[in-house]
């Protein structure tokens, strides 16, 4: 199926392995051309031979200046952008009695703040030619709160408010903002917060009783940001082998 992305220039946060990269690689072979992006300059290298059409820049998008500096790197290397994919780090696992107000306020930085700088950085040029996509990668945990997880689901919480309201207002103008929430993904991360405990934690919280592939994840993702996605705005699209047991 061709997506109709072609030429297309997109920028992809947060990118240099696990759901960012392989979002950048579904899109690269889908004929874009994709800045990918991390703050350890080696792995970003290695992470940019893994596809043609990734271009590395480095960036740092943990607060709203890094963020929006890595949106001006992006647009400098590729021209225009035509896709932003907005992502960032989790913060620290915990619960409510782990952490002080100052740690939400971090978390609020990583995970909103960010994505608000990230937006107000390109909306301008997508709006002009009238045609851009934003998709930001969150979590499952906006729709179904976990334990343990109290500064991710608080301030992914938040960006998903600031998208569901962007999107409102960007949609005349051919612009779709949407967000994707992965559950339980085979990436690195995920297997340093759970260790031995990942495929009991696996088969007890997903009925599709295995772990996503971050492959199947980036697929997704391009699908969302495609010509056949153009009547989609405003959506939060779980992505998480039905972890997600609400019906909204």
């Amino acid at each position: 199926m061709d997506l109709g992305l072609r030429g297309r220039r997109a920028a992809v946060a947060a990118s240099s392995a696990g759901l960012g990269l392989a979002t950048a690689q579904a899109l690269a072979g889908e004929g874009c051309r994709v800045v990918i992006s991390g703050r350890d300059p080696e792995r970003l290298e290695l992470a940019a031979a893994t596809a043609s059409g990734l271009i590395p820049v480095r960036a740092d998008v943990s607060g709203a200046a890094g963020a929006e500096k890595f949106v001006t790197d992006a647009r400098a290397a590729l021209g225009r952008i035509d896709i932003l994919v907005v992502n960032a780090g989790g913060p620290p696992d915990g619960g409510y009695e782990s952490f002080e107000p100052d740690d939400y306020l971090a978390a609020v930085q990583l995970n909103l703040m960010s994505a608000v700088a990230m937006c107000y950085a390109v909306t301008a040029e997508m709006r002009e030619r009238r045609w851009g996509r934003i998709l930001a990668i969150t979590s499952v945990t906006v729709r179904h709160p976990l334990p343990g997880l109290i500064l991710s689901n608080t301030a992914r919480a938040g960006a998903t408010g600031f998208l569901k309201t962007l999107a409102t207002e960007l949609a005349a103008d051919g612009v779709t903002v949407n967000s994707i929430q992965p559950g339980l993904h085979d990436t690195a991360r995920l297997r340093s917060v759970w260790g031995d405990r990942l495929d009991e934690v696996t088969r007890a919280r997903v009925p599709a009783g295995r772990l996503g592939a971050a492959e199947d994840f980036g697929r997704v993702a391009a699908l969302l940001c495609s010509e056949w996605a153009s009547y989609l705005t405003g959506a939060a699209v779980p992505v998480d082998g039905g972890l997600a047991q609400g019906l909204q």
